[in-house]
């Protein structure tokens, strides 16, 4: 249903905006080559940082080799975070961060829920500074003339903060009170839930700033691809054009908001003097780096992943019954 209602929203806007098919095409056929490759190097850039990131947030929460866990390197950190993006481009609602928490757990031996809470840390820090970036980026590109669906991406993006903040704030205030309503066999999960999100947000800003780093590598992946196509932005328009279509996958409709991101970036690319037909090719290039390519990348991945621990659970039926 979600790939369905990905497809409809699309082929309505390419109907709806009367965008030259042929002309689509040329365009595609004419792009930079190189200046493609470079934002895709780019693109997974800024994944390796986000692994990194990561490791750094498992070892402030106590996974790490010194407490006695299997902690990945940044090569195996980087592979959960390919797979659990794959996951994403697959199923809806998100759920390859709940895959990510797994792999993890599967192969360091930490706590599901401990995982899980530094990914959703991860996440409010992330959205954050997303809000922070693309609001300085804006002002520049805009000033005081919002175009009318960037400011409900900007509304969007800053309400997310407010209940992300506002709720994190509850979660810590009440945890007590919260805890006593939770069900007895799910009090540890709950507690190591909580222990993952508040052992990172106690000290965020060394993530904060990697996160900046992440959101910028992002705006000069478009930058690449658009002058790859000859649409000269600037960085700040690259940027605004990046981050206001990550901020409306933020309510999950489709995985990872296939569709919905190609339908944005189609309309926000002419509010910085780029033509529809060009944006069209914009969109359509950008998503083969951040959507298709992970599915190219992250399939075969899953499956020797799948084949690796099939073969670990055959001749190790102990191990299952341990995990069991």
């Amino acid at each position: 249903m979600s790939f369905g209602l990905a497809a409809f929203i699309i082929y309505f806007v390419f109907r709806r905006l009367e965008i030259n098919l042929d002309d689509v095409w040329r365009q595609l056929r004419d792009a930079n080559p190189l200046l493609l490759v470079v934002g895709l190097l780019t693109y997974y850039s800024a994944i390796l940082i986000r692994a990194l990131r990561w490791r750094m947030m498992l070892k402030q929460v106590g996974i790490s080799e010194k407490r006695g866990y299997r902690l990945p390197g940044i090569l195996g950190t980087f592979e959960i975070l390919v797979l659990s993006l794959f996951a994403n481009c697959v199923v809806p609602a998100r759920l390859g961060d709940a895959y990510r928490s797994f792999l993890l757990k599967d192969r360091s031996g930490s706590s599901f829920g401990v995982g899980l809470g530094t990914i959703l840390a991860e996440r409010l820090i992330d959205v954050v500074v997303m809000v922070g970036v693309v609001v300085t980026a804006g002002v520049v590109v805009f000033g005081t003339n919002v175009p009318g669906r960037a400011e409900q991406a900007f509304l969007l993006g800053l309400g997310a903060v407010v209940i992300g903040i506002v709720g994190s704030i509850i979660l810590f205030v009440f945890r007590v009170r919260i805890e006593a309503m939770v069900p007895d066999r799910f009090t540890g999960h709950f507690r190591r839930l909580n222990q993952g999100i508040f052992e990172i947000l106690r000290k965020p800003f060394p993530f904060a700033w990697l996160g900046a780093l992440i959101w910028l590598m992002d705006g000069l992946r478009v930058y690449l691809v658009c002058h790859a196509v000859g649409a000269t932005l600037t960085i700040p328009e690259a940027i605004v054009v990046s981050l206001l279509s990550a901020l409306v996958t933020i309510i999950p409709i489709t995985p990872a908001g296939l569709g919905v991101v190609e339908v944005f970036m189609i309309w926000i690319l002419p509010q910085v003097g780029v033509q529809p037909d060009t944006a069209a090719v914009i969109a359509i290039l950008d998503r083969l780096i951040t959507y298709w390519s992970l599915i190219a990348v992250g399939l075969p991945i899953y499956f020797i992943n799948l084949r690796r621990d099939v073969i670990v659970r055959t001749q190790n039926p102990q191990h299952v019954a341990g995990e069991t």
